[in-house]
């Protein structure tokens, strides 16, 4: 049994003064008795709350999701030392063959026991998204759904894929939305031209997630003269639908961040890194499959600098963006970062601090500096 001390120790309706207590992998209670145990952490003046989940990343510390076992591992440890405990690797759009294989790498990181944290599967964004909307991915790979190949990646690897983003409006018939909901996989607008219309039968086949919200989202257009909802209107108008935001102090300004936070709450919010490889080394130039990129003023750039091509963030990072300079209270900015992110995914043993809960937890300061970190019960 291990006891952890802490009187900020972060709950759902607040701070709590106490002690966590970790019994192997999980969490045997919260309580304000001091109970034997055969070790205890110290953290007074620390917040202790639930590990952080991370479902939007491509890599870090200078390892690619898309690689080998080996890198997919190491990727996720470097997280993990920042404080995400739970990840979902994210695979961008390249021709199919070379993105079953990098879920296939994905599976077996799953199975590795050096991976520290939990990985909860793969997250694959692409090659069914909008040109238009295309982003950093490689527009030479993106098409409309392809039966003949989804099917037969979903019949195998159903049980390692756990989101896929895509763009409605090229899935006719819903076909793609459905065969996703048939494996239990989460469907995510993502890089996508949307309006209105296209989304609504999406949401009804289970569509209920925008990725990087007003990165790659279409907005408000017209059609002679009449105005048509695009999908950063549809996510404020729809109560039921989620948003995920990359919280890097780069992507959305802090106003923009608290407009999202004022319309969806906490409750309907995730933060996601979105980082890139490069995350946490010194290089400044690198390669997203076939998308060149440059780092500069702490974000990852097109080559001509027309848009971003992703972030060098880290878990921790968001939440200190989210407080410090959006101004978000922190039990809040935790949650979106722990609690909103495991419920979207289905992770019902994670994302909060409470009895038979998964014993992953991060300790950190004031400066939402983190001092450690707990997965599986075990500090990293």
């Amino acid at each position: 049994m291990i006891r952890i001390k802490s009187d900020r120790i972060v709950l759902p309706d607040g701070l709590f003064d106490g002690y966590v207590y970790l019994d192997g992998e999980k969490i045997a209670d919260v309580s304000q008795e001091k109970r034997v145990a055969e070790h205890e952490y110290d953290a007074s003046g620390l917040y202790v709350c639930p590990g952080f989940v991370d479902m939007h990343t491509h890599g870090g510390g200078g390892n690619p999701f898309e690689g080998s076992v080996e890198q997919i591992v190491q990727g996720c440890n470097f997280h993990a030392r920042h404080g995400t405990t739970t990840i979902v690797p994210t695979i961008s759009a390249a021709p199919i063959a070379d993105m079953a294989r990098s879920v296939q790498n994905v599976k077996a990181a799953m199975q590795d026991a050096r991976v520290m944290g939990t990985i909860a599967g793969a997250h694959m964004e692409g090659p069914y998204l909008s040109r238009k909307q295309a982003g950093a991915q490689c527009a030479d790979f993106i098409t409309d759904p392809v039966e003949q190949e989804y099917l037969p990646l979903l019949e195998q690897y159903g049980d390692v894929i756990a989101r896929w983003s895509y763009a409605p409006e090229n899935d006719h018939g819903q076909r793609f939305a459905k065969a996703l909901a048939a494996h239990g996989v989460v469907a995510a607008a993502g890089h996508t031209d949307a309006i209105y219309d296209d989304l609504k039968p999406a949401m009804k086949q289970g569509c209920l997630l925008i990725t990087h919200l007003y990165s790659c989202t279409s907005t408000v257009t017209r059609d002679h003269g009449f105005r048509r909802l695009g999908v950063i209107e549809t996510s404020y108008l729809e109560d039921g639908m989620d948003v995920e935001i990359i919280c890097d102090g780069k992507h959305l300004p802090p106003e923009l961040i608290r407009l999202i936070y004022k319309i969806k709450g906490p409750e309907h919010i995730a933060l996601i890194t979105d980082s890139l490889a490069l995350a946490g080394t010194d290089q400044v130039h690198g390669f997203m499959q076939s998308t060149e990129f440059i780092i500069e003023d702490g974000v990852c750039k097109l080559m001509d600098r027309s848009a971003f091509a992703g972030s060098i963030a880290t878990a921790d990072r968001l939440v200190r963006v989210a407080i410090k300079e959006a101004g978000i209270p922190l039990t809040d900015a935790v949650r979106m970062m722990t609690a909103t992110p495991a419920r979207i995914m289905g992770l019902s043993q994670k994302g909060s601090i409470a009895r038979g809960m998964d014993a992953d937890l991060v300790v950190f300061d004031e400066e939402i500096q983190v001092k450690q970190v707990f997965a599986k019960g075990k500090e990293i």
